[in-house]
Parts: C-alpha cells; structure tokens; sequence
C-alpha cells in the first residue's frame, strides 16, 4: 500500500509538473503574441505596412486568400503556417524582443477543406486582372470597366459582357453597339476559371512573388 502511494504521489508530481510546463509554454506563447500585436512595425520602402499583404496557401499550395501582415505574423508564432517565400526587403515588425522580417508567402500546416464555389464574383479587381489592365478596344492603359452591350441597351453586367477600358474610349463609346462605332473587341471576354481567381477578386495589386501560385491568369 505505502508503495502504491509513493507511485501515485510520483504520478501525481509528474503531471503537476507537466501541466505548471504548459501552463508556462502558454504563457510564453501568450505574452510573445501580444508583444507583436503591440509592436512598431517599420518599413524598409516607408510605405505604411498595414497596407501589405502576405499571400496563404493552403497545404496544397493552393492559394486561399491575402493576410493583413500582422495576421501572418501571429500564424507563423502559433505554428500554423509556415514561411514559403522570404522578402529580403520586405517590412519589418519590431517586438520588445526580437524582430522579423514578414514573408511574402506562406503555407499552412494543416489542410483546410474550402466550400466549393460555382460562381467566381465579378469584380473590378477581378476584371482588371483578367483583362490585365488593357483597354479591350485600344490596347491603352485600363481604367475603367465598360459594358460592350451598354445597359441602357439591355446589356447585362456579366463577364461576358464587361470589359476593361480606357477613359477615352470609355467616353467615345457611350451607350452605342460596337457595330454602330465599327469597333472590334481585342478578345473575347469569358468568365474565368481556377480557385485563384477568388483572391484576384480582392486584391488589386499582386506581388510578384505570388505569380507562380496563382496560375496563368495573374500574369
């Protein structure tokens, strides 16, 4: 019986020990968070970094969406994501007591099932990068998003009847049919596909480091 007690005492230790350990892991893990949650992030080019993005991919390198920064950062302390694509120059957060670089990519650990989807949702940004950012009459430089078969003609707002522009032809254009102008469009405008093409839906500006895992229609 005394030995009974004595290993259950030891038990009892054990375990008290293990959990005074976590409790302290957690603690640490805790107080580490909120140092960079509350720290003076500092950025090499001057450009404010909660404007910046970091790309996340799920386990399978397939792109689920763009981090505010500071998002990444806390994932990459919790160890749920992992860093795939370092920036050298790239801003940096600055804690009590260390300092990192923020990445322009990372991967999560754990695979995460994402609803599937059939609509792509069309946006400004989405029909900006599929036209990439050309005029669909001239070629020039987009700014604007015009319907080939104007609405006040019955034309509907679908990916098949919007279209990158320029302001002038925008402009010159107006509410007439390409066929009264003798206009042609420079390709024919199609609803895109692939999974990328829901973060291309919200973000205007890419970085170049992401191209490589957004397919071919980020180029």
């Amino acid at each position: 019986m005394a030995h009974r007690k004595k290993g259950r005492s030891r038990l009892a230790g054990h375990r008290h020990s293990g959990a005074a350990a976590g409790s302290s892991g957690a603690a640490t893990a805790a107080t580490l968070l909120h140092s960079v949650e509350h720290s003076s992030p500092i950025s090499r080019d001057g450009s404010f970094w909660g404007r910046r993005r970091v790309l996340l991919l799920n386990s399978t390198y397939e792109p689920l969406t763009a981090l505010p920064m500071r998002r990444a950062v806390v994932m990459l302390m919790c160890g749920k994501a992992d860093v795939v694509h370092d920036d050298p120059s790239g801003p940096i957060i600055h804690s009590a007591t260390r300092q990192i670089v923020v990445p322009s990519v990372i991967r999560l650990r754990t695979y995460v099932r994402v609803p599937y989807r059939a609509r792509i949702p069309m946006t400004r940004a989405a029909l900006m990068h599929r036209d990439r950012f050309r005029c669909a009459y001239c070629g020039a430089k987009a700014d604007t998003v015009d319907h080939v078969v104007p609405r006040s003609r019955g034309g509907d707002h679908t990916w098949e009847n919007c279209v990158a522009a320029c302001s002038t032809c925008n402009h010159r254009k107006a509410d007439r049919l390409l066929a009264e102008l003798g206009w042609k469009l420079r390709s024919t405008p199609t609803r895109p596909k692939g999974p990328h093409w829901r973060l291309l839906s919200t973000v205007k500006e890419l970085d170049p480091a992401w191209m490589r895992y957004l397919g071919e229609g980020a180029a």
